[in-house]
């Protein structure tokens, strides 16, 4: 039978080519000059810190902004408020979604079950599989899929006959 699942991942090698060109455009910015300021991939993390408010916020701006040139879709991103300590230094946490959560996963497949195709579905822990008789089935769930738009990015991945 003919399938394929639904993930919704990020390319681990995008993202840390992503925080690599941020980190060369900080130390080539006129206001980061003296200042520290660091940002840090930790798994799919991705940790700030600079010496205030003002900083911190153009951290994150130029970490998004690599993040969306890298085609890292900015669904899956999720920013944190910053924290600020009483002597004015700042930290800020961007984390990355990885997988499909419980919710979303419900949400597809209700979609799916919605389009009255001769499909079948199932939710195998951070991924949905489509299975059917017909590749065209399949293949129009696909495109019916790429154009909904749900709360996370969406990778169709293993389509086999």
């Amino acid at each position: 039978m003919p399938s394929f699942d639904i993930v919704s991942q990020v390319s681990s090698m995008e993202l840390e080519n992503a925080i690599n060109q941020a980190n060369k455009e900080l130390a080539n910015r006129f206001d980061f000059r003296g200042s520290q300021a660091e940002i840090v991939l930790d798994k799919n993390e991705i940790k700030m810190s600079a010496m205030d408010q003002f900083k911190i916020r153009a951290l994150a701006e130029i970490v998004m902004g690599k993040l969306a040139k890298r085609q890292i879709s900015l669904k899956n991103v999720e920013k944190l408020n910053p924290d600020i300590s009483p002597l004015g230094h700042a930290r800020q946490v961007i984390k990355i979604k990885q997988g499909l959560e419980a919710a979303v996963a419900k949400e597809i497949t209700g979609f799916i079950r919605d389009l009255k195709l001769k499909v079948t579905t199932q939710i195998q822990g951070d991924e949905v599989r489509v299975t059917g008789k017909s590749r065209d089935d399949l293949q129009a769930a696909i495109a019916a899929l790429k154009g909904h738009d749900f709360p996370v990015s969406l990778s169709f991945v293993n389509f086999r006959d």
